[in-house]
């Protein structure tokens, strides 16, 4: 095994740190399952030798050994229920605290890591991974863990039956162990090639399903069917070669070892029958004892596969847990506070990759209560400036102040409240319209959330819903069309009242009438506070106090609607094409 390997199966055992008392209790369940299981053959064996072939049948003694027989049995049976019972009740509780560490380490990763990363691969590690994990935890682990100490049960019977046949049987243990390290070697890279191939059929599936309108109205439903295909083939190609070495080397291989050492046993008794008398019940209780040795060994090869994906997928999960692209962390150095909403970029460059810069030593100064505008032609680097300043990525190089305090001494909590953000295509979460708003934060009381709908006139159709603030909200808002959608949007932004307000082209998927009652409403939640907007339409900005042209990562012009209108430049050329070549609205 790999010292990467034994790192993550180390890894994996140190979850069952908190569990030692369950564990303990586990073990002994497990100990009283196996000293009864081991019990049967030799009290047969005492029936044979004692009782039946010397024709002794004292009925006392019968009674006492079937009762204790019965018993045994009885035991054993409620020592295997309790030992399974309590061996799975662990491996779910680890699995389940794996889970949600996974999770919440993915929810501190940076923007730019889910930049890079298909959604699907994600869930697939999340789901797919860590129920492999609870495999190796509920059938590895504990199957383990059970046939060993069974295993060693057996030896002990077999010792105190025939010493010279037990020493015998010792043999078979490294046969054993090599078929498992031989298994083990040619596993590993099938496993992985198989839960890879899973995160790719994942990924196109999840693909796929998000983008079925659009598969749909360009009729390419041959196309993603064929290139489905294709995934879930390399798929199926992989878990067949995991098929044909388990077929070879599990139940195939243990078999033959069985069948060797049953002949073998019986070899020997037979050439020490010929030089004095056998037991009849000791090598009754030998082949028995022989026979329960392979069922653990056969159980454990047949877990081998099991342990290989959990191998896999502990270390696929375990790289998730060891990425260090975490999103900003706010230092919030002093506590200090967003209280006018002044903000300014000092000569700020950034790069999404490392390679090209999409932000070039941009400046700009926005004034307490002031509303600007970006506007510049797709990947201009408008919407970059919104990432930066809700610090979604650190910068390259420059410097955001707010309130002439640097943007890295805040602490994320006063980011996220001062600053409200309104995106073009607006989320919401299952749950009711009501906390959608609220965003579940309990401050924000029922009668709050009604005035911020009521502020951006998302009432007039809330109250029409036949719970009203109560209706359920399907996965993403589908029963609500773009605009309403949009609509609780601005409500739940203007609910936490923020001192900044930034909207990323936030009325682009807003039908004529919504849009006039939002820039009405907008008109009003711009008083007192500085508004950023990303906008496209140049006619939702013109009454902005300055606005920024941007071209190749760069602000090529700033000014206002009429200033920049005369200089004829970049803007110029923009405001004709989106008026048809007519500057009668301008003018």
């Amino acid at each position: 095994m790999t010292e990467k390997k034994q790192s993550d199966l180390r890894r994996l055992l140190s979850y069952m740190k908190p569990y030692k008392g369950l564990l303990a209790l586990a073990f002994l369940f497990l100990v009283g399952a196996t000293v009864t299981e081991m019990m049967g053959p030799f009290l047969i064996k005492q029936f044979l030798d004692e009782h039946l072939v010397p024709r002794n049948f004292d009925q006392s003694a019968l009674v006492t050994l079937f009762v204790v027989y019965i018993v045994a049995h009885l035991l054993k049976v409620l020592f295997t229920y309790l030992d399974l019972l309590y061996f799975q009740n662990i491996a779910f509780k680890i699995v389940q605290d794996m889970r949600v560490e996974v999770y919440e380490h993915v929810q501190k990763l940076s923007l730019s890591f889910f930049d890079r990363t298909p959604i699907g691969t994600l869930v697939s590690r999340i789901t797919n991974d860590t129920e492999a994990i609870k495999d190796f935890y509920v059938s590895v682990l504990s199957t383990f863990v059970k046939n060993i100490v069974f295993l060693i049960g057996i030896l002990v019977a077999m010792f105190l039956l025939n010493v010279k046949l037990a020493l015998f049987s010792l043999v078979l243990i490294p046969i054993m162990f090599a078929i498992m390290v031989l298994y083990r070697r040619k596993s590993a890279a099938f496993y992985l090639e198989v839960r890879n191939q899973l995160s790719v059929l994942n990924a196109k599936l999840n693909e796929s399903i998000q983008g079925m309108n659009i598969v749909q109205v360009f009729r390419q439903e041959k196309r993603m069917r064929k290139e489905f295909e294709e995934v879930n083939n390399k798929h199926y190609s992989a878990g067949r070669r995991t098929l044909k070495l388990d077929a070879l080397l599990l139940r195939p291989a243990t078999d033959l070892v069985h069948i060797v050492a049953i002949a073998l046993v019986l070899g020997l008794f037979g050439i020490d029958a010929l030089k004095s008398p056998v037991e009849v019940g000791v090598l009754y209780a030998f082949v028995n004892y022989i026979h329960r040795f392979f069922q653990p060994v056969n159980e454990m090869m047949m877990k081998l596969s099991f342990f290989q994906q959990a191998l896999v997928s502990s270390s696929r999960v375990f790289h998730l847990m060891d990425e260090k692209d975490l999103a900003p962390v706010q230092k919030g150095d002093g506590n200090p506070q967003v209280v006018n909403g002044d903000i300014e970029f000092k000569n700020v460059t950034f790069s999404y990759d490392g390679k090209r810069d999409v932000l070039k030593n941009v400046s700009f100064h926005v004034k307490q209560g002031q509303t600007v505008a970006f506007v510049g032609h797709t990947g201009s680097g408008k919407s970059t400036i919104m990432n930066l300043l809700m610090r979604f990525y650190n910068i390259k190089s420059g410097n955001i102040v707010i309130d002439g305090v640097d943007l890295e001494k805040f602490e994320e909590q006063e980011i996220r409240k001062k600053i409200g953000l309104v995106l073009q295509d607006a989320f919401l979460f299952a749950g009711n319209v009501k906390q959608n708003i609220r965003m579940y934060n309990e401050e924000i009381t029922d009668e709050e959330v009604k005035e911020a709908a009521q502020f951006v006139q998302a009432n007039t159709f809330i109250e029409k819903l036949p719970e009203q603030y109560e209706t359920e909200v399907v996965e993403r808002g589908a029963a609500f069309s773009s605009g309403q959608r949009q609509l609780i949007a601005f409500a739940r932004t203007i609910a936490t009242n923020p001192k900044v307000l930034v909207l990323d082209e936030a009325t682009a998927n807003i039908d004529t009438e919504t849009e006039d009652a939002i820039q009405t409403a907008l008109q009003q939640m711009r008083k007192g506070r500085t508004t950023i907007a990303i906008a496209h339409r140049l006619s939702t900005i013109q009454d902005a106090d300055q606005i920024f042209v941007m071209h190749d990562g760069e602000i090529v012009e700033r000014g206002t609607h009429q200033e920049l209108l005369s200089e004829q430049g970049l803007y110029y050329n923009m405001y004709l094409l989106q008026n048809k070549g007519s500057l009668q609205k301008a003018l």
